[in-house]
């Protein structure tokens, strides 16, 4: 990649999380809005959401009071992506069990399907999504649905997502996927499941922006890189949300970004190459310089002291391997956040 290259050089369509890269709770995040609204002067910009308690259009009018220029089919949520899956699963207009908010039920009902919340309605399937107010009676009327019938059939079950925690404005806060382990724990067996990491929501998103080229930005090397990587579609790590320095350093194979952004401003700065020594033991990234020397992670250059450090950091505990448990990491590359 030349250095003049940003990550938005030859994209066509950009990709975002919402939670913790757009917004944490009610509030935007610092420079997420004008980055944003920046980029969509020259790409388009979708907006991707696992979180399934809200509509598309509920979602779109948040960002447009944020100040971003949003309707409601720049908004792909996993709930869409749920009913694509359950279309597979059911015949047309089967009578479907509901656990979640109006976001989940709205799509279930665009999809043709007839809503129950009760087991006793002999469901066709269950689909279940995140909302605030689900309790343990709705719950239970998942695991009640989902049990095998007297002829030991087992109904399909479908979930929105499996995010173990959420963003809100107070913190970090159980997800959706804390809630399906719920039900998993009383059934014994997993939904399909179309949110990130999976790659059902990629698909949608692609095939409704027709991409080529596209860029995904998320803050979770779980769900968001990993899916991403999974779709084949290039990823931004942004440090704004869950996941931080500490865990990108240690971050898995498959949910390593092709970038690491401190902010959405870094998104318009000419990202630089990455340059290893000839041995690979070295990883240098416009002035910052770190080498692995045995089991210890060298700082060699602090460069600006900045972004720059910790991608050269990446970089080579990435390249050299090892796990992150069999190396002695300095305190300054992980708490640097």
């Amino acid at each position: 990649m030349s250095d003049a290259a940003t990550p938005l050089t030859g994209v066509d369509v950009v990709l975002a999380d919402l939670d913790g890269v757009v917004y944490q709770g009610p509030h935007a995040i610092p420079f997420a809005i004008d980055s944003l609204n920046k980029a969509a002067e020259t790409v388009r910009v979708g907006y991707l959401t696992n979180n399934a308690s809200r509509t598309d259009q509920t979602v779109a009018d948040h960002l447009t009071e944020l100040g971003l220029h949003a309707r409601a089919e720049d908004v792909v949520t996993s709930p869409q992506a749920a009913v694509r899956l359950l279309a597979q699963e059911v015949p047309a207009g089967a009578r479907i069990l509901v656990i979640g908010g109006a976001g989940l039920v709205k799509e279930v009902e665009k999809g043709g399907f007839e809503i129950t919340r009760s087991a006793d309605d002999h469901p066709a399937a269950v689909i279940q999504g995140f909302t605030p107010e689900l309790g343990w009676k709705d719950l239970a009327e998942a695991a009640f649905a989902l049990h095998p019938n007297e002829d030991g059939i087992e109904i399909p079950w479908v979930a929105t997502n499996t995010d173990w925690t959420i963003p809100v404005a107070r913190g970090i806060a159980p997800g959706n996927g804390t809630l399906v382990a719920a039900v998993h724990s009383a059934v014994g067996r997993l939904p399909i499941v179309a949110g990130k990491p999976e790659v059902a929501i990629f698909d949608e998103a692609m095939s409704r922006f027709e991409a080529k080229h596209a860029l995904f930005i998320g803050d979770r090397l779980d769900t968001d890189i990993l899916g991403a990587n999974r779709a084949g579609i290039p990823a931004v790590l942004v440090l704004t949300g869950i996941d931080k320095a500490k865990q990108a350093l240690a971050a898995a194979e498959n949910e390593r970004p092709r970038y690491i952004l401190d902010d959405l401003r870094q998104l318009h700065e000419p990202y630089p190459e990455t340059v290893f020594s000839k041995d690979r033991a070295t990883a240098t990234v416009a002035g910052a310089s770190v080498r692995i020397n045995g089991a210890d992670v060298e700082i060699v250059a602090e460069g600006d002291g900045g972004i720059n450090l910790l991608r050269a950091a990446c970089a080579v505990i990435w390249a050299s391997g090892r796990p992150i448990y069999g190396l002695n990491v300095p305190e300054r590359l992980y708490l640097r956040r």
